[in-house]
């Protein structure tokens, strides 16, 4: 068994890597084409270094929103192939567009065909290059698990899905009275005492503490982690570990007393962040009731074929301090489609109508929000407001859920661009995961993020 320890990266790390290589490539093709050919667009000069920054930027912006720093997409060698078309026909277009700050249309318009292949090989080629090497199981972390028995395959599985390449080879029982002898179909049993050798020969980098309770770390297993620890290797408690990796809080491993596991982002009572939203979403908001009120006359015309019933579409939902207001949306379902009382949305819904599953594919159904936001009942960004008797429902099961309430619902979130339409109570779970975790990172970051996500959900007609 080999004692040498992988080279592994962060999701956070490979993310970064893939915008900086991106950038390189690119810069780096261009740099040839123009030293090998008569290449005049693009040229670098300490005069015209805005050039430079402003295509950075694009393709850093157009790769997001065509999901180039997905990791799952950046994996797959058809959804490279198509995210890379994508992001850089984008990319070239805008750039073009741009003329005060990239170069002046060059008279050769066989240039601009060059400039297209350049950027698109560079991409493609360095993206093959991290499919086949940095996205291989040579850069898997090797991690072991101290847990209770019955802990192991949930807790690892909820960790495994959101990084493959973070990988838990064993478990240390740590439930007592010991029982070592036992044997986990899903991963292998480490005894205690061989634990030190164990991380040593297979090259573990890192310790995930999983157990809740402090008894079964006895003083010898107590000796041999601080041991682990001075050599190098990195101990770290579940719930941390959990939230770096899915991107989600995770409220069913913790107690009550939750404010020691997620303290909320200082944006949320920043009266400066807080007022540059605030302005961006007023601007966003009569921005979106123009274009709604040029849509009326297609979606009325849909509506009176296909819905046949009320253009609008009034429902009560929770607000911020879990104060009710009425969200205004287009109709997308029969009339009386809840006659038998108030069900959750589920996919092929029966009583969506074949237009209203365009409205809500395309996001179009939200656009009367708009007016929600401007009034201030909603925000861009937050967690989805949800109706009344599902609130208490779910509250009776789930006692953080009404904490999403401290902040505004948005017509957006970090739940809804990460995960798909809730359709029973589990799902909401999950949901509550990823809202709780925008309330405790939110911050411009963030946002931008959401935003690009959701673009990408409407560009790719994914909507629910």
């Amino acid at each position: 068994m080999s004692n040498q320890k992988n080279i592994h990266f962060e999701i956070s790390e490979r993310k970064l890597l893939l915008r900086f290589f991106d950038v390189i490539s690119v810069l780096f093709a261009l740099y040839l084409v123009g030293f090998l050919f008569h290449f005049e667009y693009f040229r670098f000069s300490v005069t015209n270094y805005y050039w430079t920054i402003v295509l950075a930027i694009y393709i850093n912006v157009f790769g997001a929103v065509f999901e180039m720093y997905n990791l799952q997409v950046a994996s797959n060698h058809f959804q490279v192939l198509r995210s890379t078309v994508l992001a850089t026909t984008a990319t070239v277009v805008f750039y073009l567009l741009t003329p005060i700050f990239s170069p002046q249309l060059p008279k050769n318009r066989l240039q601009l065909l060059f400039f297209y292949l350049a950027v698109f090989l560079a991409l493609y080629t360095w993206r093959m290059i991290y499919v086949r090497f940095l996205a291989s199981n040579r850069f898997v972390q090797k991690v072991l698990l101290i847990c209770d028995r019955e802990q192991v395959e949930e807790l690892i599985l909820g960790i495994e899905n959101a990084d493959p390449h973070y990988k838990i080879i064993g478990y240390v029982n740590a439930e007592q009275p010991i029982n070592d002898n036992f044997e986990d179909h899903y991963v292998r049993c480490i005894k205690r005492e061989e634990l030190s050798l164990f991380v040593t020969e297979n090259g573990i980098s890192e310790l995930v503490v999983a157990s809740p309770k402090t008894d079964g770390i006895t003083v010898d297993l107590y000796q041999q982690l601080l041991q682990i620890l001075e050599s190098g290797v990195t101990i770290r408690e579940y719930t941390q570990v959990y939230e770096n990796k899915t991107l989600r809080i995770a409220v069913q491993y913790i107690a009550r007393d939750f404010y020691r596991f997620f303290p909320f982002s200082r944006s949320n009572q920043n009266k400066l962040y807080l007022s540059i939203v605030r302005l961006f979403e007023i601007g966003l908001s009569l921005l979106g009731i123009c274009i709604g009120l040029v849509l009326v006359p297609i979606i009325l015309l849909g509506n009176i074929f296909w819905n046949k019933g009320q253009l609008f579409y009034t429902q009560e939902r929770v607000g911020k301090d879990g104060v009710e207001f009425e969200i205004l949306k287009f109709r997308t379902m029969i009339k009386n489609a809840e006659t038998k009382g108030a069900v959750f949305t589920t996919t092929n819904d029966s009583r969506i109508t074949k237009f209203g599953k365009f409205l809500r594919k395309t996001r179009i159904d939200e656009v009367p929000q708009f007016i929600n936001i401007l009034k201030g009942d909603m925000a861009i960004i937050g967690p989805r407001p949800e109706r009344p008797y599902f609130v208490n429902e779910i509250a009776k099961i789930m006692p953080f859920y009404e904490t999403r309430h401290i902040i505004k619902p948005g017509l957006t979130g970090w739940a809804q661009v990460n995960y798909s339409y809730g359709e029973k109570i589990e799902d909401s779970l999950v949901k509550l995961q990823y809202d709780l975790y925008y309330i405790k990172h939110r911050s411009i970051y963030l946002d931008l993020s959401i935003v690009f996500k959701t673009i990408s959900t409407v560009l790719f007609y994914r909507g629910q």
